[in-house]
């Protein structure tokens, strides 16, 4: 089956960087189609299981690379459906990061005062919520009190979460069947397609050309709906401007496959990869001791095992987001729930014999997994990551039928990143293991190397045409009409939680799209509400207890 169709914009990928953009250009008047690689669930089928053919596997897409694995959303809504809704605000010092080129990343028009409005706009929009201590999970206040103990701060963090619907069920990253999480499924995309976008599931764009008009054409294979190595059609589709949103592990390889009918590509596509220096810690608590030391109880007795209840993370330590330390030794301490699977396999066996993520003593430690505490680490990495070229279609070798693929990434930690976890994971084990609360050792790197859920900076925005793929208003550098609004466009390690800024910076980069459309002869105009109304976020929050370090 082939396709051939034709519109003023395709926008590849569903996500933030793809809804955003999806919804302001058609309520301003454009023709906008999404294509989307993932299928296209709603509330009802996410399924509170993590079997082969869930809604679990079906909707991430799970990329190993070489000393780097990437864990994105596939499916409509992107990563918003899978994210655990964490919505900080990235730090000031963030926007004046020197990073591996050193000397400014970021683009000298962009701060967190002028990123501030965007920021605003996506709490309307989605919204974001403040949490209490009520809010928060078993875990989450075991991580405050722990902290508390320590003499450090914890925090309950911001989160796109109606808490009134929220049932505690912990199976977030499955999808969330309840509505509660606000996903792109409840606010950006509905508004989308009601000013008339069309979203097309399980088309996987490969590559993109330029036709004699001066337009783009956007070459597409449709996927299978239940085994994704296999592919039922093809097609294309033109348009006057293309967004490319299909996440800091795609975007990249699309552009480098389009290469040989767009010519030469920025020296910045596919380099500069951040995982925004992401670790994970797992520490096995001591249910006794926790009892005795922080005095911690419930009706049943047991103080902790319930890591598996409540939201994933809830409670962040924000104490070394000091914007007078030194770079890369900058980072914040989340408490994460990770769900059975990977993450049992990467936990280590703290203090136990080398290697310490199989064996008789991995096994002992599995017998205790409802009182383990994950401890997220988000630091200042280099921006080591680099794509080797393209796989023939997609951006994997797929391997199984759903969720795994190998991936042209190459990631080799620099000593600065290196030294960044050093630091982050002594002060994990300071807090876990004060007056033996608990014993902690950091995931390993041995089965898939370094591990990120929030991979950025792939085509970066910045000023500096060697060392970013994007000018300041997200257009690719000479290519005229093809703006990247994802992660990938991220400049670099955010040290918390980037949906926030991802979703800003779409935000902020619509009214340049727009005058593009406007100079292609597109009757389209700039300025639609907030889709949940322009005042609903701040009837709800305060702005400044949304910022981690301000």
């Amino acid at each position: 089956m082939t396709a051939y169709d034709k519109t003023d914009v395709v926008i590849v990928g569903s996500g933030f960087g793809g809804s955003i953009p999806a919804y302001h250009l058609a309520a301003g008047g454009a023709k906008v189609t999404v294509l989307e690689r993932g299928p296209w669930l709603e509330a009802k089928e996410f399924e509170h299981d993590y079997l082969l053919g869930s809604s679990y596997t079906r909707a991430f897409d799970f990329v190993v690379g070489d000393g780097m694995s990437v864990l994105g959303g596939n499916c409509v809504g992107g990563g918003s459906v899978v994210y655990f809704a964490a919505m900080p605000r990235a730090p000031k010092f963030v926007f004046e990061r020197h990073g591996s080129i050193g000397r400014r990343m970021w683009p000298s028009v962009l701060t967190r005062d002028t990123l501030e409005p965007w920021y605003d706009r996506v709490s309307d929009s989605l919204p974001v919520s403040t949490q209490d201590w009520n809010d928060v999970s078993y875990a989450g206040g075991l991580w405050g009190a722990l902290c508390d103990h320590s003499g450090r701060t914890a925090n309950p963090a911001p989160v796109a979460v109606d808490n009134d619907r929220c049932v505690n069920c912990n199976f977030m990253m499955a999808g969330c069947r309840f509505d509660a999480k606000r996903s792109l499924l409840t606010n950006y995309l509905p508004a989308a397609l009601a000013h008339g976008a069309k979203i097309r599931p399980l088309h996987e764009v490969q590559r993109i050309e330029r036709i004699d008009d001066g337009d783009y054409r956007v070459h597409f294979n449709v996927v299978d709906d239940s085994d994704y190595r296999v592919q039922s059609g093809s097609g294309t589709i033109d348009a006057k401007v293309v967004i490319i949103a299909a996440g800091a592990g795609a975007t990249p390889v699309i552009l480098q496959r389009s290469e040989s009918a767009l010519g030469t590509m920025p020296h910045g596509v596919g380099r500069y990869f951040s995982g925004n220096g992401e670790r994970l810690n797992t520490a096995i608590i001591n249910e006794e001791r926790v009892r005795e030391v922080l005095g911690l109880s419930r009706e049943d007795g047991k103080v902790y095992e319930a890591n598996h209840i409540g939201k994933g993370p809830t409670v962040a330590n924000w104490d070394k987001l000091d914007g007078s330390l030194p770079e890369y030794e900058r980072y914040s301490l989340e408490q994460l729930y990770f769900p059975p699977g990977l993450g049992t396999i990467l936990a280590q066996v703290p203090d136990g014999d080398e290697p310490r993520w199989f064996g008789a003593q991995k096994k002992e430690i599995l017998k205790k997994w409802a009182s383990w505490l994950t401890i997220f680490l988000m630091t200042e990495d280099d921006n080591e990551g680099v794509f080797g070229a393209p796989p023939p279609t997609g951006n994997a070798y797929r391997i199984s039928q759903q969720m795994l693929g190998r991936g042209p990434l190459k990631y080799d930690p620099t000593p600065n990143t290196l030294h960044g976890w050093s630091l982050a994971d002594a002060e994990c084990k300071e807090i876990l293991e004060k007056d033996g609360l608990a014993k902690v050792a950091p995931w390993t790197n041995d089965v898939v190397g370094a591990y990120t859920v929030h991979p950025l900076a792939s085509c970066r925005i910045g000023d500096d045409p060697e060392t970013s793929a994007l000018h300041p208003n997200h257009e690719l550098r000479n290519h005229p009409g093809i703006f990247v609004t994802d992660s990938a466009s991220v400049p670099g390690a955010l040290t918390v939680n980037p949906a926030m800024t991802i979703a800003a910076l779409a935000e902020r980069s619509v009214p340049g799209i727009v005058r593009a459309l406007q100079a292609r002869g597109v009757d389209v105009s700039y300025g639609a509400p907030a889709p949940d109304g322009s005042i609903t976020g701040r009837r709800a929050v305060s702005k400044l207890s949304l910022v981690a370090g301000s």
